[in-house]
């Protein structure tokens, strides 16, 4: 990832999509980082095939570069009749603090406890 940042890599490879330029290789290194980020422990074999699998799903997005898309306008769904159906955010009652905790397995100063997973 470009400088183990992988909203950095993303951006990246879109601009190399925009370009109509080279992808950036998958490697060891990427599948190593999204893992860890995403807490998988992976074998060597399951990391080796990761970074084929991935290397070719991304590949696939740099045919994208030959499409003519100028014309197209941009879209958040492929087809158009279809919108987010959302209810209207209207604050309502809620869950006193005391019961909500009551059933918490660990409760610290009015909030719930968790355990720390991001490493500092």
């Amino acid at each position: 990832m470009v400088a183990g940042n992988p909203w950095l890599a993303a951006r990246t490879w879109y601009n190399a999509i925009q370009k109509g330029g080279p992808f950036m290789p998958i490697t060891r290194k990427d599948i190593d980082h999204v893992a860890k980020l995403a807490l998988l422990d992976l074998s060597d074999a399951e990391k080796e095939k990761m970074v084929e699998q991935v290397g070719e799903i991304v590949g696939h997005f740099s045919r994208l570069s030959e499409l003519d898309t100028k014309d197209v306008p941009p879209t958040s769904h492929t087809l158009p009749s279809v919108h987010n159906v959302l209810r209207p955010d209207i604050p309502g009652r809620t869950l006193p603090q005391d019961k909500a905790l009551r059933e918490a397995p660990d409760a610290l100063k009015g909030y719930f406890k968790v355990p720390r997973v991001v490493e500092e």
